[in-house]
């Protein structure tokens, strides 16, 4: 990623608030695809005095502006990540809730003959798997 959070606000022109820092800089350093209250604990440890209403309203306001991309893996909460990532798909342990990011070049050209097959031209996709860990793989 060659942008930072923080950048591409100010490029879109927000008004960056010392709380909307905070925010973005939780999300600069996030590894994961956190939910919400995952960011309001994470900032509230930086700022103790940001609110959970105001990290809701952030949030919105970074999705609606396009510097982060909204997920729903089936878990009953809306997790986030940032928009400008490049491409990857998303497999999520159905156990854990873990979500691992990979890219996988033949699902890709898959994709991309299934598309051609059915006459269209592949301009994007999002996949997700669900699953669960095999016996043997499992801590």
């Amino acid at each position: 990623m060659t942008e930072t959070v923080l950048s591409r606000c100010e490029d879109k022109g927000l008004r960056m608030t010392d709380q909307r820092r905070t925010i973005a800089a939780v999300l600069e350093d996030a590894d994961d695809h956190p939910d919400v209250e995952e960011l309001y604990r994470r900032a509230s440890e930086v700022d103790p005095k940001i609110s959970l209403a105001t990290v809701y309203r952030t949030v919105k306001l970074f999705e609606e502006t396009g510097i982060l991309e909204k997920h729903e893996f089936g878990d009953g909460r809306a997790r986030y990540e940032t928009a400008n990532q490049e491409h990857h798909d998303h497999l999520i342990n159905l156990d854990t809730g873990e979500v691992i990011e990979f890219v996988d070049p033949d699902i890709e050209a898959l994709q991309e003959r299934i598309a051609e097959k059915l006459g269209f031209k592949l301009v994007g996709h999002r996949l997700e798997l669900y699953g669960t860990p095999l016996p043997s793989s499992k801590k």
